[in-house]
């Protein structure tokens, strides 16, 4: 049972992923009649989502009791008011990477995007060094210096003159790499200092994932007020809102459930299969599908070196055991 719910989860995680990048980058490169959606209040709806999704996972482990359920949720959100607070700052730094996220795919193909992103797994390991004393052994550190020479050559500038114009009519290239690159740094921090929340409580990581929406939600809908406040007053909230939008919406929902499953049921190595798949993916069907992507050898070098990076990183090789005799 066990294994079918680790090949379950990574299967879904892939999906997952993939969808959620070329949905997003799709959404928000289509042209069509009317105003489109803001990102902005996608964030907010994403994790008013994520909220009803863990408030249902609760009631389940409750066993179905609306009053088990209500005196859960008082006990471990309500009543203890600093435990609720110290999610603030996670999230507050993903509402923020969610927001980026956006701008990153406004700016940047599918592909390029989920291979620069995997520099996420370089900030978190700085990250996890500096805030939890983890220790890195040799082959980690080795997949760190091969995943930074491998974005490094995704990221080399292409003399392909279609590509360069379509990419200057999607938008501004820095500005994409700019946004992916303070997504990774917040991810990595977030990442770890809600890992260090974890380990410190009891609480379940649906619990937790309930307080993380109610402060992402507030902190979002902060964000909608601030920067698109008068946009919502002249066309409403969710203005521009279609099948394609909701699909975006459920995905990025479903993203943090997923992951949570995965580093429930899975390990790393196969958590790191999933990850290349995942950019296989989404490199085949950017260049067939979405059109807005032309891969070159240099690409493939780097894509390459990410994904071998990514194996490297959770691989953790077993002590050799004492030989038997005969």
């Amino acid at each position: 049972m066990s294994a079918n719910l680790k090949y379950l989860s990574l299967g879904i995680l892939v999906f997952q992923t993939t969808s959620l990048v070329l949905t997003m980058r799709y959404s928000r490169t289509f042209k069509e009649e009317g105003p489109r959606y803001l990102s902005s209040t996608a964030v907010v709806v994403a994790e008013i989502l994520k909220i009803m999704a863990c408030i249902v996972l609760v009631y389940r482990d409750s066993q179905c009791s609306l009053r088990a359920l209500n005196r859960i949720l008082r006990d471990e959100i309500l009543n203890k008011p600093m435990e609720t607070i110290k999610l603030a700052i996670p999230s507050g730094i993903y509402t923020l990477q969610n927001n980026l996220l956006y701008v990153a795919l406004s700016n940047l193909d599918a592909a390029t995007y989920q291979v620069t992103y995997q520099l996420k797994i370089l900030t978190t390991a700085l990250f996890s060094v500096s805030m939890l004393g983890k220790k890195l052994g040799v082959y980690q550190w080795l997949s760190l210096v091969i995943l930074m020479a491998g974005v490094a050559f995704v990221q080399w500038p292409s003399d392909t003159p279609e590509l360069d114009s379509k990419a200057l009519s999607a938008g501004s290239q820095f500005v994409g790499l700019m946004a992916v690159l303070t997504a990774c740094f917040s991810s990595g921090f977030a990442g770890v200092y809600f890992e260090k929340i974890l380990k410190e409580t009891k609480q379940s990581v649906w619990i937790r994932n309930i307080q993380l929406g109610f402060f992402g939600s507030v902190f979002g809908l902060m964000g909608v007020y601030v920067y698109d406040g008068e946009l919502v007053s002249q066309n409403g909230f969710f203005q521009g809102y279609n099948r394609l939008t909701w699909a975006v919406v459920a995905l990025q929902a479903l993203g943090g459930l997923v992951i949570a499953a995965v580093i429930k049921y899975a390990d790393n190595i196969l958590k790191g299969f999933a990850t290349s798949l995942s950019i296989i993916l989404s490199t085949l069907i950017s260049y067939f599908w979405l059109q807005d992507f032309v891969p070159t050898s240099v690409f493939f070098l780097g894509a390459i070196l990410v994904i071998a990076a990514t194996f490297l990183y959770g691989y953790d090789p077993k002590p050799a055991g004492n030989p038997t005799k005969a």
